[in-house]
């Protein structure tokens, strides 16, 4: 199949190189073309624009940064909407804001093309090794020709329906979960040192006991060691997706008190000249509140 894949970033490339593996003639395109190379030489062609990897393209993948990125990459002029041609389907794998996955379904059904949205949960290594959680909607014709490239992406497609802003709230409520389980490790984990008990001791019984999910081991394990590089997933992206979470609830009257609580601490962190750290580092927020060294 030919595909298109827009966004090479620490996730995107991994997840390109994953389609090429599966043998597909891949057409690729980022905005900083060094980020390029090392797909073309796994056998991706490199597009001089976003138009050019989506011509002639049967489905067009993106993985971009935020909804600034995605309506100019996407929807701009001289786009890849435009680019595509009727019977196409462009995959979104981006955290976007609901608003903009209705704008994206909206668009795309005008022009003839099919629209999923499939946000993806994972790291980059987990990107790299195909073993991505996906969750993934849009109507039924566009998911089922889409559904083997999904495969080769993750270790499991989680289906949410024809909705594609179904698939954009999940990933975005499971984000703020996210985000809320490390702002707790990270006060927790300052309370505890306040009377003389390290985080690694605190967060070593946590793992071991009440919370062993991947969540607890992979960012207490970050908060134990005071390690937030190399980065999986940043600050900022993280301060973007929490402000998502309180956009998407404010337009259905949905109190997230939790998120409020969050969205300072992240801006809190971003005050420091924290954002291009891992979101792990919250924890430094955290302890600087308790006066504790980091």
């Amino acid at each position: 199949m030919r595909i298109g894949f827009i966004g090479l970033g620490s996730m995107g490339a991994g997840m390109a190189a994953n389609l090429i593996k599966g043998g597909h003639e891949v057409v690729v395109w980022n905005r900083s073309a060094d980020a390029a190379k090392p797909l073309a030489e796994q056998g991706a062609r490199v597009a001089a624009t976003p138009a050019e990897a989506a011509k002639g393209a049967e489905v067009v993948h993106n993985m971009l940064a935020n909804d600034a990125a995605v309506r100019d990459v996407i929807l701009g002029s001289g786009g890849v909407l435009e680019a595509l041609a009727s019977g196409a389907v462009h995959v979104n794998h981006a955290t976007i804001s609901v608003t903009l996955a209705q704008e994206l379904a909206d668009s795309h059904e005008a022009r003839g093309v099919g629209f999923v949205s499939a946000p993806v949960f994972g790291r980059p290594a987990v990107a790299a090794a195909g073993e991505l959680n996906m969750v993934a909607s849009g109507k039924p014709e566009a998911i089922a020709k889409v559904q083997p490239l999904l495969e080769l992406l993750a270790a499991k497609v989680w289906p949410m329906g024809d909705d594609p802003i179904r698939a954009a709230v999940v990933k975005i409520g499971g984000n703020f979960l996210i985000g809320a389980a490390i702002e707790s490790m990270a006060e927790a984990s300052a309370l505890t040192r306040s009377y003389g008990v390290e985080a690694k001791d605190f967060l070593e019984v946590m793992q071991g006991t009440l919370f062993s999910a991947p969540v607890y081991k992979i960012y207490g394990g970050m908060i134990a060691e005071n390690r937030y590089e190399p980065v999986g997933f940043k600050l900022s992206l993280g301060f973007k997706d929490v402000g998502l979470a309180r956009a998407a609830a404010e337009a259905r009257r949905v109190p997230m008190p939790v998120a409020s609580v969050l969205h300072d601490a992240l801006l809190e962190s971003l005050g420091r000249g924290d954002g291009d750290i891992d979101w792990a580092g919250l924890a430094r927020v955290a302890a600087a509140r308790a006066n504790l060294k980091d």
